[in-house]
């Protein structure tokens, strides 16, 4: 068997695979209608830990203290910072009896420790529902607290939301974090509905202090400097305790990374908790991104070896019309759907900046999450 024919046949192969997991995608969730049933509102305690974030404080702190929601309280995280954060939070605790500030000191053993923070935060909270989010983010609507709070129940301890990003015309940066931004969402969410939990986003995610308490919080992975969202719940979410929430009035915005370096920093601090993933998610995770880089490599290779081309291409056509429209779909329901005409070119560059920022986390791991 010559090269060229075991590559088609891998190439076959992989895809296959590619083809199944936008399929299993499409059906879990990107065909799904968002539904929403509001109910009686119940008390939500909305945390938020911010480190140097005096301006982000101030611009989207209003737009959360205005929810139309009648029962909440916010808890303000200092974490030791250098800037004006902390009395920035006073000045709107003075004017707001909804406000308990929580003041960090910094201290060698939990140095740079978003976990140790948030962990303050949440022993101070007056209300079993937690609501989180970040300093650089704003609700989409007033109804954000509605909506995340309906998905609530006897059964459902946890909500994962969407934390979208901030459109910036004419910029391939932007275009690239919400496309990522997009991708990812379609998998949490997706693997969420087929009851096989693996992560949520700190900027919009939800579960009840009981939970995180009877887990021993953030214990079996307090060492590590990253991962208060996805760690925590890819510890304890299961199939009957999770809830997605994704319908527009319930996004938070943030503003996104204006340079590379920065972008590829945040990105490398979310990679690096990756490997602590339970197994089950690493190796789905893992068989989709191979699938993903190996579908580009192979195809090109085929098609400078002039090999087969007619099947390649068809190949190639095919794997891109069943992607086309799971993300389709997805950007739709998530309010991307300018991204869908650049989705190819995106792709491949979002899988050539992955690859290299793993092989860079294998040198090193970034430090501190701020």
């Amino acid at each position: 068997m010559s090269l060229a024919t075991a590559l088609f046949i891998t190439f076959i192969v992989v895809v296959s695979i590619q083809a199944i997991y936008y399929t299993v995608f499409l059906y879990a969730f990107s065909g799904k209608p968002a539904q929403t049933k509001f109910k009686k509102h119940i008390p939500l305690t909305v945390i938020i830990c911010a480190k140097n974030e005096a301006k982000n404080l101030k611009n989207n702190l209003p737009a959360i203290l205005e929810q139309d929601y009648s029962n909440f309280e916010v808890v303000l995280v200092n974490d030791g910072s250098s800037d004006k954060t902390l009395k920035v939070m006073k000045t709107f605790e003075a004017s707001h009896s909804n406000i308990k500030i929580v003041d960090v000191k910094t201290i060698e053993t939990f140095w740079g420790n978003k976990k140790y923070a948030l962990t303050l935060g949440i022993k101070a909270s007056s209300n079993d529902f937690l609501v989180f989010t970040d300093a650089d983010c704003k609700p989409a609507t007033n109804k954000w607290l509605a909506h995340i709070s309906s998905k609530f129940s006897n059964e459902k301890a946890i909500v994962l939301g969407y934390g979208a990003y901030a459109k910036k015309k004419r910029s391939f940066l932007n275009a690239l974090i919400r496309f990522e931004t997009v991708i990812t969402a379609l998998q949490y969410f997706s693997y969420a509905q087929l009851g096989v939990p693996y992560m949520g986003v700190g900027r919009n995610m939800a579960y009840r202090k009981e939970l995180f308490f009877n887990n021993n919080g953030f214990n079996s992975h307090m060492a590590l400097k990253s991962g208060d969202d996805d760690l925590f719940i890819n510890q304890v979410a299961k199939s009957k305790n999770t809830e997605i929430c994704y319908e527009k009035d319930a996004f938070t915005i943030s503003e996104p990374k204006t340079s590379f370096k920065d972008w590829i920093l945040q990105k490398r601090r979310h990679v690096s908790t990756a490997k602590f993933y339970k197994t089950k998610h690493k190796v789905l995770l893992a068989l989709f991104y191979i699938s993903q880089l190996l579908f580009w490599i192979i195809s090109i290779t085929l098609l400078f070896l002039a090999f087969k081309t007619q099947w390649v291409v068809v190949l190639i056509i095919f794997r891109f019309v069943i992607q086309l429209l799971c993300f389709g779909f997805t950007a739709k329901k998530l309010d991307a759907m300018n991204l869908l005409v650049l989705a190819p070119f995106l792709e491949l560059f979002l899988v050539s900046t992955q690859l290299s920022i793993f092989i860079t986390n294998l040198i090193s791991t970034p430090k501190h999450w701020k």
